[in-house]
């Protein structure tokens, strides 16, 4: 559970690390640019350190695309297009979806389904998250921008639906195919790291020579190196690491702390003010959490034990 919590710590600090980084660049050229270095980082690590496991069957290889389209090309293209057109109240909403969605792409991709204990703690930790979309505007503003629904809003669904579909689809990848998460992911990031620079020079970015501000390069390229190494060296394949032991659903739910967290960096770094939606927020989520997370352990436990070669593949 400790790594759980490190682990959307660090997606949260990414915010931070995003915004500061388009004061430098483009959008669609700055996950191109980190996408594409992150997968030659991580399959050359794969192929110095563990050549053995650097292989790619025939089979394989629709579902590798498949991975980089949706998980790396899709979601990122889709979110960065999307979220800069509304209302941060309606994208952390938008985003608190993202289990429902993980449950039911489980139920249909991986056979897993859900007790009434997990649904209780899903719902639960659904409703933690409304307490704080009340930090950003009020009851009225926030009811009448909800029921509006734009271009912009349709892009993050569909972010969030390849987003879900993508881990999901990475669990598979490393269960069944036995692919580690460093060489699944290498691979996805550079597809979906080469279709987003495609996307970057067709969709009419400066290349002249790249879509970086004159004079700001070394600035963009310190906040694109951070951001490759907290989000698609560690982040990414601890998020593969985990997903080993704990299901997809459970790991869509506890990605909600991420704008938990995202008010606490804004606290701590940036002076903002957290009022008590930030701590009702706080405790009816770790409820919820909760109650899922002793229902996944419970699962965990019955499984070791019906299959004892299970206890091999949890970290």
């Amino acid at each position: 559970m400790p790594l759980v919590i490190l682990l959307f710590a660090l997606f949260a600090s990414l915010f931070t690390l995003s915004k500061t980084a388009l004061e430098f660049s483009e959008p669609f050229f700055l996950i191109g640019s980190r996408m594409t270095l992150a997968g030659f980082l991580l399959l050359g690590h794969q192929f110095f350190f563990n050549r053995s496991a650097f292989k790619i069957k025939v089979e394989h290889v629709l579902p590798l695309v498949m991975l980089g389209l949706v998980s790396i090309y899709i979601t990122n293209i889709a979110e960065i297009w999307g979220i800069q057109y509304m209302s941060s109240a309606k994208a952390c909403l938008i985003y608190s979806l993202s289990p429902f969605i993980a449950a039911l792409f489980a139920y249909w991709m991986l056979h897993e389904r859900l007790s009434w204990k997990k649904w209780f703690g899903l719902c639960v930790g659904f409703v933690g998250l409304t307490p704080i979309l009340f930090t950003h505007t009020s009851s009225s503003e926030l009811a009448k921008d909800l029921l509006f629904i734009s271009w912009a809003e349709v892009a993050l669904i569909i972010a969030v639906f390849a987003s879900v579909y993508g881990w999901i689809l990475l669990k598979k990848i490393i269960n069944d195919y036995r692919f580690t998460p460093i060489m699944a992911n290498g691979v996805s990031m550079l597809i979906g790291g080469t279709l987003a620079l495609t996307h970057s020079y067709l969709s009419g970015e400066s290349w002249a020579p790249i879509p970086v501000v004159d004079g700001k390069f070394f600035a963009f390229a310190e906040c694109a190196l951070w951001m490759t190494l907290i989000s698609n060296v560690i982040c990414y394949n601890l998020y593969g690491f985990l997903l080993k032991r704990f299901s997809a659903t459970f790991m869509a739910l506890a990605g909600l702390i991420t704008p938990l967290f995202a008010s606490l960096f804004g606290w701590y770094f940036l002076n903002e003010v957290i009022t008590w939606h930030f701590f009702a927020s706080m405790i009816l989520f770790s409820i919820g959490l909760a109650l899922f997370y002793q229902e996944e352990l419970a699962n965990n436990l019955a499984d070791s034990i019906d299959n004892p070669k299970s206890i091999d593949a949890s970290p």
